[in-house]
C-alpha cells in the first residue's frame, strides 16, 4: 500500500555496519531476491530479520529509495558503497534486466515497496516473475501490511477475507467489479484514497447495500490512526463534509442473508433502473443478490411496462 514514509522520530540505534566480515561475520546473506516488508507508519514496525536483510544486501532496491534510505538511517544502517536502485511501475522495463543480471551473479538483491508489502498493491510482481522464471530463490521478508493492521482492528470478521486492492477508475470496468463483489462470502477489503473515499462509500452502499458493516482504518500505526465503524450507510453519513487525510482501508462485511423476496427485490430494481440502463441494472442486481438474470431481466421487463412512456 502506498503510505507516506515512515515519520515518526525514533532514537537511531547503534550504527550497523554493512556487510560484515571477519571471523565474526554471521554467515552471508543467501544469494536470491528477498521480498523486504517496510513500516507502514512507525518505523519501529519493522523485523530484526529485514534489519539483518538490509545490513547485509550485496544490493538494495525500492520503490522509493529515498525512502528506504530514511529508514535505514533510523535504524543505524550504512548503505555504504552498495548500489541502491529505484525499481517501481514506471522503470520495471529498464531495471529488471539489471536486477535480474545481479542475481544471475549470485547477488543477494533486497527489495522494499515504499511501505508495506511488495507485491501487495505495490510493485514487485513482474521482478519476482522473472526471478522465479529464471530459477533465481525468491525469498520474503514478512513484516507490516496495511491489509492485516486493518484486520486487526476493524472488528469484522476475519476467518476469511478477500484482498479486492483499488477499485478501477474507469465507471463501467468499476461497477462491475463492485457488483462481483457482493456476494463474495468474505469481509472485503479494499484501498482508497483520501480524494475518493466519499465516492467509494457511496457506491459501496449501493452494490452491496447499505446495511452492510463496515469499518474505515485510515492513518494505521501512525500518530492520528482513527477507525470508523458502522453501516456503510452510518459511516457515509459520519464523514460528511469531512476532509479525511492518509491512505484509508475499508473493510466490508460479508452478505448476510441475500434478498431474494420478490418484494424487495422489485424495490432494489426500481432504484438501479433510476441510475442505470436496464441491461447495466439487470446485470448489477442479479450479480449483486445472486439471483438468475433472467428472472431479474424479466421483472425490469414488467416494471418498464407498468411504468409506461413517459
Amino acid at each position: 500500500m502506498p503510505d507516506p514514509a515512515p515519520n515518526s522520530p525514533e532514537p537511531t540505534p547503534q550504527t550497523v555496519s554493512a556487510p560484515a566480515t571477519g571471523a565474526s561475520a554471521r554467515r552471508p546473506l543467501a544469494p536470491g531476491l528477498h521480498i523486504l516488508s517496510t513500516p507502514i507508519g512507525a518505523a519501529r514496525d519493522i523485523t530484526l530479520r529485514a534489519l539483518d536483510i538490509l545490513a547485509e544486501a550485496d544490493i538494495l532496491a525500492a520503490e522509493d529509495t529515498r525512502s528506504l534510505r530514511r529508514l535505514m538511517e533510523i535504524h543505524g544502517i550504512r548503505v555504504g558503497d552498495r548500489p541502491l536502485w529505484a525499481y517501481h511501475d514506471h522503470n520495471g522495463l529498464k531495471m529488471r534486466p539489471k536486477i535480474m543480471a545481479a542475481l544471475e551473479e549470485g547477488k543477494a538483491v533486497a527489495y522494499a515497496s515504499e511501505a508495506g508489502t511488495p507485491l501487495v498493491a505495490d510493485p514487485g510482481y513482474q521482478l519476482a516473475r522473472a526471478a522465479i522464471e529464471a530459477g533465481h530463490p525468491v525469498l520474503a521478508a514478512p513484516g507490516a501490511s496495511a491489509v492485516l493492521a486493518a484486520l486487526a482492528v476493524g472488528g469484522l470478521p476475519t476467518d476469511r477475507f478477500c484482498f479486492m486492492g483499488f477499485a478501477p477508475s474507469q465507471t463501467s470496468a468499476r461497477r462491475q467489479f463492485l457488483a462481483e463483489a457482493a456476494n463474495i462470502p468474505a469481509t472485503l477489503v479494499f484501498y482508497e484514497s483520501p480524494k475518493r473515499i466519499h465516492r467509494m462509500l457511496g457506491e459501496l452502499a449501493e452494490s452491496l447495500g447499505g446495511d452492510r458493516e463496515c469499518a474505515i482504518c485510515r492513518e494505521l500505526t501512525k500518530r492520528f490512526e482513527e477507525v470508523i465503524r458502522g453501516t456503510l450507510d452510518a459511516v457515509a453519513q459520519t464523514i460528511t463534509g469531512r476532509d479525511l487525510k492518509g491512505e484509508i482501508v475499508i473493510l466490508v462485511d460479508r452478505a448476510r442473508n441475500p434478498v431474494t423476496d420478490d418484494d424487495d427485490l422489485e424495490a432494489v430494481l426500481r432504484t438501479a433502473l433510476t441510475r442505470h440502463s436496464l441491461r447495466e441494472a439487470v446485470d448489477m442486481v442479479a450479480t449483486a443478490r445472486g439471483i438468475a438474470r433472467r428472472r431479474v431481466y424479466q421483472l425490469a421487463l414488467n416494471l418498464e411496462r407498468e411504468e409506461g412512456p413517459e
